[in-house]
């Protein structure tokens, strides 16, 4: 008897089980469906898309059990698809009916002015003022949201609006951001990744009795209307790139345009021993406590070939994701692969073994690449080709949600005369008059990389960019092979181009050297994100000082 979890099979639970031994809570798995009867608390922490998880149910025959022991009375919390599977059906599988307890339908954001997915911080708006009501949320507090689909906030009936407890905008939609009435709770976002704030809500809720987890009040019903700007938050992201020594320890490193290896005293052109900025697990501790959104391990040799093989990586995500309560993104090798002993491994089976080790997305860099050029082959009436289910990116969306997959893009210039005529005509961009005199009187368009940035593709960044959000990428991580390690700032032609062509989250990366520069590329380009490394493993510019400076200019962060 006790607290259980119920893992249909996808996604990253671990990182909920971590949070519950972190807040000295016991629990249980369940492993059958005879468990829903020895559980007197539930905890459903579903990730992923809700096909994937209303099927995960249905196959290990736990969908009836868990709607029973809903109608039971006893304690439930859902997070996320967990909510989801609450109310009758979604759009991301209308096919797939959910359990039906809240008489209504899960619908899709619009994307006209706004990136979809919804990925990032945004606050909670209270619909009962009572404190006592508020089930340790903070109005004061943001918390981590990561999802293309939503139940709108539908006040006007009276069978819906009954379960509303707190509703978040984002853009110009407000939807439920957490559900409560009789023995259910559950919220949209995910508290196990929303930071000390979110540790609250849980901690909250299991240091209440039983009896009080099985009865809470009605929250009245009240009329909520978008207001002019939501409260949606820029992120800051933290990049470690991990990597092997020459003594085999994985290290963190940096390169300067990619290159890793510190130069020697008697010849900068060659190489010495890989520069070494710390350790991946020591150093994401640091950054969760100084407040980074969200965490980033790429590690850019050792597993490439056989990622499954790689125990040291994995223990490094695991005993991450041990100590970070915000999101933690995996980059390096998710692709098929074969073993030396001649051993397959989809990238689904990839990206799975690194969910279940801790992580909450997978970072594809050079598999997007090939996926977009196969997928340029089969013409579309769009322009941008048809995918065939096969990709990395594709079989992982399915299984886990597009927010599951960014797509890291490693572009670099091809500078061309102005009045060039090429394939790429349409691409180009102009030195401005008043831009760095380096680019006075330039054109240029940006041309795609794999392998690091060792071999050039004959393929744009917007057909990269647009083929991989065709494909189901939920996020695009926008590298520099120019401004890497460069400290000049983003490169903002680059950042506003992409931003400007694709409908998802946009991260900025390489080259920030100071905290001008974080404000620089929120302001110019719109973008969701913007990611350091070196400064920050150099201590040359804190998190807090960014987030000071942004938050001096009126630009919207999450403080801790």
């Amino acid at each position: 008897m006790g607290l259980y979890l119920l893992d249909y099979g996808a996604g990253n639970v671990q990182s909920l089980a971590n949070t519950l031994k972190k807040l000295g809570h016991d629990f249980q798995w369940i492993a059958s469906p005879a468990d829903f009867d020895k559980a007197t608390s539930l905890i459903f922490p579903g990730v992923g898309a809700f096909g994937s998880a209303i099927d995960g149910l249905v196959s290990r025959g736990l969908y009836e059990p868990l709607r029973d022991y809903i109608a039971s009375g006893k304690p439930y919390f859902g997070i996320c698809i967990g909510m989801q599977v609450l109310f009758r059906s979604s759009l991301e599988s209308p096919s797939s009916k959910g359990l039906g307890i809240i008489p209504s339908d899960i619908g899709v954001f619009a994307n006209a002015d706004k990136s979809v997915p919804h990925m990032g911080w945004n606050s909670v708006e209270f619909l009962d003022p009572d404190e006592k009501a508020h089930e340790g949320l903070d109005p004061r507090a943001s918390y981590y949201f990561v999802h293309s689909f939503r139940a709108a906030y539908d006040w006007e009936r009276p069978e819906v609006g009954q379960w509303a407890h707190t509703t978040t905008q984002y853009g110009q939609e407000v939807f439920l951001a957490t559900v409560r009435k009789g023995n259910v709770f559950a919220c949209q976002f995910h508290p196990e990744k929303s930071g000390p704030a979110g540790l609250k809500v849980l901690d909250a809720w299991l240091k209440q009795s039983e009896a009080e987890r099985a009865t809470s009040p009605l929250t009245p019903r009240v009329a909520r209307h978008p207001k002019p700007k939501d409260g949606f938050m820029k992120r800051i992201i933290a990049c470690m790139d991990v990597r092997s020594n020459d003594d085999g320890d994985l290290v963190v490193t940096k390169g300067d345009q990619y290159d890793v290896r510190e130069r020697t005293a008697n010849s900068a052109n060659v190489a010495g021993a890989v520069r070494n900025l710390g350790k991946p697990v020591s150093l994401s501790a640091r950054y969760y406590t100084e407040g980074a959104d969200e965490i980033c391990l790429m590690n850019i040799t050792s597993f490439r070939h056989s990622p499954l093989l790689d125990q040291p990586m994995l223990a490094v995500v695991r005993a991450a994701a041990e100590t970070v309560f915000v999101p933690l993104t995996i980059g390096g090798g998710i692709k098929d692969t074969v073993d030396p002993d001649g051993t397959p491994h989809s990238a689904l089976e990839v990206a799975g073994e690194y969910f279940r080790a801790g992580a909450d997305k997978v970072s594809i860099a050079t598999e997007a690449v090939f996926a977009v050029e196969r997928m340029r082959e089969r013409p579309s009436t769009d322009g941008i080709g048809e995918g065939d289910g096969t990709s990395a990116i594709e079989t992982i969306a399915h299984a886990y949600g597009r927010q599951a997959v960014v797509v890291s893009v490693d572009p670099r210039r091809v500078y061309v005369e102005p009045d060039y005529d090429g394939p790429y005509k349409g691409e180009l961009v102009f030195g401005k008059p008043d831009g760095p005199e380096t680019e006075r009187g330039k054109a240029w368009w940006y041309q795609c990389t794999v392998r690091g940035g060792r071999e050039n593709r004959p393929l744009s960044v917007l057909q990269l960019v647009k083929g991989v959000e065709k494909l189901g990428a939920g996020e695009i991580l926008l590298n520099s092979i120019d401004r890497d390690g460069t400290g000049a700032g983003y490169d903002l032609n680059l950042v506003a181009l992409v931003r400007r062509n694709v409908r998802i989250p946009v991260v900025a990366s390489s080259g920030a050297g100071n905290a001008e520069h974080f404000v620089e590329v929120f302001r110019k380009t719109g973008v969701e994100a913007a990611l350091a490394a070196g400064i920050f493993h150099r201590n040359e510019v804190t998190i807090d000082e960014v987030k000071a400076a942004l938050t001096a200019v009126g630009i919207n962060v999450r403080t801790v």
